[in-house]
This record gives C-alpha cells, sequence and structure tokens, in this order.
C-alpha cells in the first residue's frame, strides 16, 4: 500500500495520504487518525480478520454495518456511509469489498496478517497484570485492541511462561542497547518477572519489593504492552516477522518521560532498519522534531555519524547498526488531521518547514505552536 485517497469517512472530509518508510498523522483528539488506522488494517488484512473473529464465534455476515461495528467497534457503522469514498493504489475500495469470503468448493481459512497493530488502548489488554483472552472484551471494543491482546497473549504463553522464570526487559528480544535504554528511562533497575503461583501475571521487583501491576506507575504500565510489542516484532534474528509488512503504533510517547521518547524512536528506527515500513500517530512534538532534523540531513547527505550524534552512540554501541541499512535513504511523510468548521481535512505537513507562510507546516500541526508563541513574546519582551 503506497497511497491512500478518502473521502467523507466519518469526521474525514478529504485526505490523500502517501506512505513512506515512516509516516506521523498529528492532529487534536477525535480528528479520525484512528479511524483512518484502522481503516489501513482492515484493507490491508481483512480475510485475516473474518478468518479469525469465525475463529472465535463471531458473525463476520452479510450485513456490511454489523461487520463495520464487528471492527470499528459498537455504534461505528455510521461512519461509512453512501458518500464515503476509498480509493487505495488507484484502485477503488468499495464497502461490498467487506462482504464475506466464499466458504465453499476450494475454500482455505487465512491467517496470515501483513499489518500488525498497536493500538493506544493497549494497557487495557493487561486485566490485573496479564494479557486478556480475544474474547474477554466486550462487543462495544474494536478489533485492534482484542486482536493484539491475543497476539501479546499467545507471544508470552509461548515463549516466557516455560522453565526459568521470565525478567524483562528480556536479553535475546529486541536489542541489549534498547532494552538498557529502557531500563535506564522507566524500569530504573526494576525487573518485571512473570509469577506463576494461583495465577500468571506480571510483577516489579524493586529492591526487596514485589510489586503488583497496579501499583506500577502511569509510563511503566503503559509501556509494558509495548515492549511486548516490540519484542514480537523482532522474535526473528536480523528480519521482520514473517509476513508482516506494516507496523501501525498509536501514541507510543503515553506515560513517558522525554528520554523514554528518544528511546522509544530509536526503537522504531531498529523497525525500519528491519525492513517494517511503520506508521506512529502521535502528540508529542519530539517525533516531528526527529523527522525535522531527519529531512535536514538526508538533504546534506550526511554520514551515518550525525545520527550517531544525535542518539548519544559512540563507536562501540550495538545500535550503530541501525543506521548502517541504508537509514538516510528512507522517507519519511508526516500528515496533519485539520478540523475546519466540523470536518477534517488531512493535510501533508511533511516538509515541517518552520519558515513557511502556513502555519500548518510551520507550527507542525500545531505541535510547536505553543513554544513559538512563547519564543516570541520572550523574545519581544526582552528587546524592550
Amino acid at each position: 500500500m503506497e497511497n491512500i485517497k478518502i473521502k467523507s469517512l466519518g469526521p474525514i472530509k478529504e485526505a490523500d495520504i502517501n506512505f513512506g518508510d515512516l509516516t506521523f498523522f498529528v492532529g487534536a483528539q477525535a480528528s479520525g487518525k484512528s479511524i483512518v488506522l484502522q481503516l489501513i488494517k482492515l484493507i490491508a488484512d481483512k480475510p485475516s480478520i473474518e478468518t479469525k473473529l469465525e475463529n472465535y464465534g463471531f458473525v463476520w455476515g452479510s450485513n456490511l454495518d454489523d461487520s463495520l461495528e464487528r471492527f470499528f467497534g459498537e455504534g461505528m457503522a455510521g461512519i461509512w456511509d453512501k458518500r464515503t469514498d476509498v480509493d487505495v493504489d488507484g484502485v477503488p475500495y468499495l464497502k461490498s469489498s467487506l462482504s464475506p469470503l466464499k466458504k465453499g468448493t476450494g475454500f482455505v481459512a487465512v491467517d496470515r496478517e501483513k499489518l500488525f497493530y498497536i493500538p493506544a488502548q493497549r494497557v487495557l489488554c493487561l486485566n490485573f497484570g496479564w494479557p486478556r483472552f480475544f474474547k474477554d472484551f466486550d462487543d462495544s471494543v474494536p478489533y485492534v485492541l482484542r486482536d493484539f491482546s491475543e497476539n501479546i497473549r499467545q507471544f508470552v504463553e509461548t515463549n516466557f511462561t516455560h522453565g526459568e522464570p521470565a525478567v524483562f526487559p528480556q536479553t535475546g528480544y529486541g536489542n541489549d542497547r534498547l532494552d538498557q535504554s529502557f531500563d535506564d528511562s522507566i524500569f530504573h533497575g526494576g525487573k518485571i518477572t512473570i509469577e506463576m503461583s494461583a495465577r500468571k501475571r506480571f510483577k516489579l521487583n524493586v529492591g526487596q519489593s514485589s510489586l503488583p501491576f497496579m501499583t506500577w506507575s502511569t509510563g511503566q504500565k503503559e509501556f509494558l504492552p509495548l515492549l511486548l510489542a516490540f519484542y514480537w516484532l523482532c522474535s526473528a534474528k536480523s528480519e521482520r516477522r514473517k509476513g508482516i509488512e506494516y507496523v501501525i503504533i498509536e501514541e507510543p510517547e503515553m506515560g513517558l518521560h522525554p528520554e523514554a521518547i528518544k528511546s522509544v524512536i530509536l526503537q522504531i528506527i531498529h523497525l525500519m532498519s528491519r525492513g517494517y515500513k511503520v506508521i506512529v500517530s502521535t502528540h508529542s512534538p519530539l517525533f516531528l522534531e526527529f523527522a525535522w532534523a531527519f529531512n535536514i540531513l538526508k538533504a546534506e547527505k550526511a554520514q551515518n555519524t550525525a545520527f550517531d550524534s544525535l542518539f548519544d552512540i559512540d563507536e562501540n554501541d550495538e545500535a550503530k547498526s541501525f543506521f548502517d541499512k541504508d537509514l538516510i535513504r528512507k522517507s519519511i511523510n508526516t500528515y496533519y488531521f485539520n478540523r475546519v468548521d466540523g470536518k477534517v481535512i488531512v493535510k501533508d505537513i511533511s516538509s515541517l518547514d518552520a519558515g513557511n507562510e502556513d502555519l500548518a507546516i510551520a507550527e507542525w500541526g500545531g505541535l510547536s505552536s505553543f513554544a513559538s508563541k512563547a519564543s516570541e513574546i520572550v523574545s519581544s519582551i526582552a528587546a524592550k
């Protein structure tokens, strides 16, 4: 999927989005970012979504509004109406494309997915410190949260609940340099273990204390499912997980200090180095600061050492390998979900040019507007 065009989908009046190796979505709450991201998942993986729902006892029937609610969540069928127009890589994607697979002679169930979706509500998948089953959620919950929870649950059950107790951050998954940075900025020496007594659950061991999930800091609780998702994506030695081409991450900054967000950006670069195409929705200016710096370094044909300096990576750092796989040749696109007169127009602000006359571009979709105004006021007062 290289391009998607959308008209009249929920709050979205118009969108024309070209995906880069990394694509950022920014905009206020309830501006349609999640709707577009979930639509991308539905288009990429509709056969596997239908198959999984059927396998768990749900019906993907001929009533397409019911199917839309089954996927987007209760009450969401109305986002796709008679005016809705969706085009993927120049080919119309009709509502009828959501019709059930033909189940008859030659029908083969499909469970291979192309896109891994990390939802914003990911902390809800941890019920008393353990990932919930697919069917444990009520019908109001979007498919992407059910699916994420089930993928993480199966991953943890398969890899970390046998033999010696697992300790997180986990050596052998992801990257040791990243695990250390997550420990430094989030866990501060605490180790997450899996308790296997009355029931399975994650606990945080700090000194002599063993803390249940509900007593953790907000950042630690928010970050654990994100960390497990990174391990899921990086379980292969050095390449993509089989079949997965795209990764969507909603609001990876939730609950995190800027130093921890910087570590997450480095993790996203790690995913790009493995060949994943990544789409991120965010309310944090730090991600766009990275995109802005990347654009300039790319235009100046900077060496990888410039990125080393940006992330405080020395000559012997394991993370140097992230930048040795043609990172400078990757593309980063940024789109602003701009609400105008009650409807959202998605605007390409990829240049992130602070001197642009268009404030949507100059102020990075509003993420830098306060800093810009504060700077102007302070400069004005200082000049007097």
